[in-house]
């Protein structure tokens, strides 16, 4: 009786708490670019717009702002984050070093199943609008790293991640540099089929590296406007 209730048990399904679903929205908007940096994100209007108390809105702005993507200041409240090339930088420095790493780590341990939805994520980036490219970038970024069982690098790059995805939107609408992309992610698939970790690594820091270029261009000329 105890092994039943304990089997059924384990299968509950574990729901969002309306914090998270408030973070997830407040993200969202932020990463979309609908909050645009410098706005004044009004906790009232929000929460009444959410269906929601003032409670969650406020963990919620807590959240991201550990996050990076808001900015609060005593006595005056929280606005999203301005954009910034030195941040852009400096997330790409931490990811150039993890991310080779963590990828050689995951290759002699990825399935076929997990390199098969790599290979369909890389396809869906192809239709997907600026919007979610950044999210799906994540997605395959995240199937070709679990693998290596390493959960709190696996933590501490989904923040990066999250907190560049506002800048893969600028990215993202440029025909060249998602072609570009498309070739670049499709070489790591191709390395994980091939079980070679010492290319993924050098293929992955090549990424990286341009990515950052792209993206550091890109937000130059915005910020210059």
């Amino acid at each position: 009786m105890n092994e039943i209730a304990t089997e059924e048990s384990t299968r509950k399904i574990v729901r969002p708490t309306t914090v998270e679903l408030v973070t997830t929205a407040v993200r969202q908007r932020i990463l979309s670019g609908e909050l645009a940096p410098g706005e004044v994100l009004r906790q009232e209007a929000l929460a009444e717009e959410l269906g929601v108390s003032r409670v969650p809105v406020r963990e919620a702005i807590t959240r991201l702002t550990a996050e990076g993507l808001l900015t609060s200041v005593p006595h005056k409240g929280a606005y999203v984050a301005e954009l910034s090339i030195d941040e852009v930088k400096e997330t790409f420095d931490i990811r150039l070093r993890l991310e080779p790493w963590i990828f050689s780590e995951a290759i002699p341990r990825i399935t076929e199943a997990e390199i098969g939805k790599a290979e369909r994520l890389v396809n869906d980036m192809d239709h997907a609008d600026s919007g979610v490219w950044g999210q799906l970038n994540w997605r395959l970024h995240e199937t070709l790293y679990l693998p290596s069982q390493r959960d709190i690098t696996l933590q501490m790059l989904r923040v990066l991640h999250d907190r560049s995805d506002r800048y893969f939107r600028f990215q993202a609408v440029q025909v060249p540099i998602r072609e570009q992309s498309h070739d670049e992610h499709m070489a790591l698939v191709e390395a994980c089929r091939k079980r070679d970790a010492k290319l993924g690594a050098k293929l992955l820091e090549q990424h990286v590296k341009t990515a950052a270029q792209q993206i550091m261009s890109v937000v130059q000329a915005v910020v210059s406007r």
